[in-house]
């Protein structure tokens, strides 16, 4: 197992006093920085990637120093130890890669212009500065910038500036100090910025801040979501935030969605930037993105993990509480329903694989660090375990024990034990039990609930989807029943309850047996026999969130093969008049779920495209295209459902309708109404595909400025039936000017999603890996061409090749836990299809 060295072991830094002086039309910059910190060793290393280090001197004396390229460092011989102040000289490269200093680049009135800005985390400051580039080497930092600055550009960094007369001068930008803070949370950004600001209600400074090219108002919607939301973790936490300013700024080119660096939150655009034509879930995805970064700013920057292998802490923890604070600052909008729709499944499904990663995960090397950030696992199940955690100690010792953690561990590291010491004093349970089956083991439990005779029997067992290993793993399992005289937690394997005719009498109020109410732990139910037929012959009485659980459970136990793939097609025809969320977007996964067995044009598919229009017919007719002056927010999102589900199902009337609106606005596309643009602007290339109309798409793609817009674009020409459309569409993949390099992965999943492009983007992509590891090797987004193939693969021909294009990378630690998993899934959903295609056709022709 490759290690890595922690440089803290032999060298505390205390202080960093930094120089940067960037040069934008050399891409390069100089600097100097002043290290104050104890040696413990007369040999110590610091971190740096691609450096020039220029000098070494303590006392203005030179001290002899060699680069060690393969560790990122520079070693040092000191004369002494004990406290000191090193003083280095360095210069570097501003290259493209969206980490350490980077350039992000825009339009402007036909002018492409740049600003630049910085990702350090997780170990990207190497790229900037020398430093111990570890979360627990905390320390105070200094900043002070120069630039090759023009009129109207102005510099942002984590703190407030100070002695702004001097700067007037001398045209260096100098920063205040910095609470004490690991490295990856130094952040800055400079160019043509401008921004508003507020206060929230303790004092601090809030701002919303990007490029000239966005609208004036296209900060408001955010600066009013963050000001609330620090107000209401303020009150959460008891704990006030830690700094004079909390500022967020949009940048065009970004890797990850967001990053929490501490008073200057950077983000993709796309993620905090409303534009006036916007729809409800994107403002929802703003908010949820804003509330999560600004949790980092307590659980993550004031108090950080020690080292990456508690990463989860910060993820899971933020990810949950995103929820929580807009479910609190804006409770109409019923968010806990996305995570519902969203993480749920995502976590679910990726869980259910054997061999993925445990939620706590050793982390040897800072090269494994970027197989933590998966989604589904750190984030989505993460944040539901959590969520299972408030329920089961109650949001009071909760809250009470997450101020005793934040008071108690501020401005230093912790392990994930001492969060759990914390809230097991608040609410006098032993949350470190509870806990470790969930973060220590991979996977969750299926719990059966069987009748034999008068007794019910609960039994819990691992959950797989696709080939696995059982190991006898058990859980301690909330059991949350709608039912008195359950016991609270499952720990055995099996538990037998007699008398279940008079436990039935006692709770003949409560509706039929159900387990995990609410939906909040992480793990299925499989009701047999009556005890199921109850629940479906009931189904109409049940809340909307437990009509979302039944039909989530039921399609998973059919991806396992428990149940049969076509027993869903009739469930699937009991959802035509429902009009919630939550069981609309049940019945989208369902669909998608079911197409993966039809082919393209087939008769089974035209009667299974009639079928979705008779399950969606009756939502179309309510709400139509048209927003109406008195619908709710609800209302909106089952329409954009119901216009995918429609648009897919070539339903003639949405399709005419789709025309005419593109008609009507074929002059300004991007003014058609958000809220069903993307339906229209896919109708359309469906329909009536032209090269001028895909000129006029990829036009209007390189323009805007609007990230949502940019994603409709590219899933609209995705839908292409021409070769010298995806001629067109490969070609302008290497083209930064056309494709950002962090829109990369959104092309090579919406276009391998179609057939007709599935062959020709999969060869180029092998064909072009050297230049995608290039320009994404040291990036987040790097691993999803690993995983979107394996998403989307379906026969044996495709693994195959998956399998003799990645077996050969399996060396690579950044890759290689992905593609394993991935050639698990991809051989799951064959033997799914080999098993089920031919009764899931017969179903789908027989109604």
């Amino acid at each position: 197992m490759k290690t890595v060295e922690h440089f803290f072991e032999k060298f505390i830094p205390e202080n960093y006093n930094i120089f940067l002086d960037i040069n934008r039309s050399e891409k390069a910059f100089f600097g100097n920085v002043a290290i104050s910190g104890e040696a413990l060793d007369h040999q110590i290393a610091l971190h740096q990637k691609d450096l020039v280090i220029h000098s070494v001197l303590l006392d203005n004396q030179d001290l002899s120093y060699d680069l060690d390229q393969d560790s990122e460092s520079v070693r040092i011989e000191l004369p002494e130890t004990g406290s000191m102040t090193l003083v280095l000289e360095f210069s570097g490269k501003i290259t493209d890669n969206m980490t350490g200093i980077y350039p992000s680049y825009y339009t402007l009135n036909g002018q492409k212009k740049e600003i630049i800005s910085t990702q350090f985390e997780s170990h990207f400051a190497r790229e900037a500065f020398p430093c111990i580039d570890e979360p627990e080497a905390k320390a105070t930092f200094d900043l002070a910038i120069k630039f090759d600055q023009a009129q109207g550009e102005l510099v942002l960094s984590n703190m407030p500036e100070i002695n702004v007369d001097r700067r007037e001068d001398s045209g260096v930008w100098t920063f205040d100090t910095t609470p004490r803070m690991s490295s990856y949370l130094l952040a800055f950004a400079l160019g043509e910025l401008r921004g508003k600001t507020a206060k929230s209600k303790n004092g601090t400074e809030v701002g919303v801040f990007a490029t000239v090219a966005q609208p004036e108002s296209a900060v408001d919607f955010a600066l009013d979501m963050a000001t609330r939301v620090i107000d209401f973790y303020e009150d959460y936490f008891k704990v006030p935030y830690p700094l004079p300013q909390s500022y967020h700024v949009a940048l065009p080119d970004f890797s990850a969605g967001a990053m929490e660096n501490w008073g200057l939150v950077t983000y993709r655009e796309v993620y905090l930037l409303v534009d006036q034509n916007s729809t409800v879930s994107s403002r929802q995805q703003v908010a949820l993105v804003v509330a999560h970064e600004l949790a980092h700013q307590w659980f993550g920057n004031l108090v950080t993990m020690k080292w990456w292998d508690d990463l989860w802490l910060n993820e899971s923890f933020a990810n949950m509480m995103e929820y929580v604070a807009v479910d609190a600052v804006e409770p109409s909008w019923k968010i806990f329903e996305d995570f519902q729709t969203t993480g749920v499944p995502a976590a679910l499904k990726r869980d259910a694989t054997d061999g993925v990663q445990s939620v706590h995960v050793a982390v040897n090397h800072p090269d494994e660090i970027n197989t933590l950030f998966d989604a589904a696992i750190v984030y989505a199940k993460g944040s539901r375990l959590m969520h299972m955690l408030r329920r089961w100690l109650g949001d009071e010792a909760f809250s009470a024990g997450l101020k005793a953690y934040f008071e108690k561990h501020q401005y230093g590291n912790t392990i994930g034990r001492d969060l759990w010491n914390a809230l097991s004093a608040a609410s006098g349970r032993d949350v470190a039990s509870f806990m470790d089956s969930w973060l220590e083991q991979p996977g969750y439990p299926l719990v059966t609930l069987d009748l034999d005779g008068d007794s019910l029997i609960i039994s819990q067992k691992q959950f797989f989807i696709g080939e696995h290993q059982e190991k006898g793993r058990l859980w301690q399992i909330p059991l949350n029943s709608n039912w008195t005289g359950l016991p609270d937690t499952l720990t055995e394997e099996t538990v037998i309850i007699k008398d279940f005719k008079r436990l039935a009498e006692q709770n003949q109020e409560n509706g039929p047996l159900r387990l995990n109410t609410a939906n909040t732990a992480h793990y299925l139910s499989d009701y047999q026999g009556e005890l199921l037929e109850t629940i479906l012959d009931n189904f109409d009485t049940l809340d909307t969130t437990s009509k979302l659980q039944i039909i989530q459970e039921r399609r998973l136990l059919a991806e396992s093969g428990e149940i049969s793939y076509d027993q869903l097609v009739p469930l699937l025809t009991k959802l035509a008049s429902e009009s919630s969320y939550l069981v609309v977007s049940a019945a989208s996964q369902l669909i998608n779920g079911l197409e993966r067995f039809l082919d393209e044009d087939s008769f089974a598919e035209k009667r299974f495209k009639t079928l979705v229009q008779a399950v969606n017919q009756q939502n179309y007719k309510r709400l139509g295209f048209e927003k109406r002056a008195e619908e709710s927010d609800e209302d909106e999102m089952v329409r954009q459902l119901t216009l995918s589900n429609m648009t897919y199902a070539d339903d003639d009337d949405v399709a005419e309708k789709s025309q005419q609106i593109f008609a009507a606005n074929k002059d300004n596309i991007e003014g058609i109404p958000a809220a069903i643009r993307s339906f229209v602007l896919i109708n359309e290339l469906k329909r009536v595909e032209s090269q001028e109309l895909v000129s006029l798409y990829l036009d209007a793609y390189v323009k805007t400025n609007d990230g949502t817009f940019r994603r409709e674009l590219a899933a609209a020409l995705s839908h292409t039936k021409q070769v010298q459309t995806l001629e067109r569409l490969v070609e302008a993949l290497r083209d930064k000017d056309i494709v950002k390099p962090q829109d990369l992965s959104l092309w090579y999943a919406v276009l391998l999603r179609k057939p007709f492009a599935q062959e020709t983007v999969w060869t180029w992509a092998r064909e072009n890996w050297q230049w995608i590891k290039k320009t994404l090797g040291g990036d987040m987004s790097f691993d999803a061409f690993v995983v979107i193939p394996a998403n989307i693969f379906k026969t044996q021909i495709r693994l195959d090749e998956y399998k003799a294009f990645f077996e050969p990378q399996l060396d690579d630690m950044a890759l290689s836990r992905n593609i394993s998993m991935g050639i698990k899934e991809i051989g799951a959903k064959i033997q799914l299809i080999n098993r089920n295609k031919a009764a899931v056709e017969a179903a789908i022709v027989e109604k």
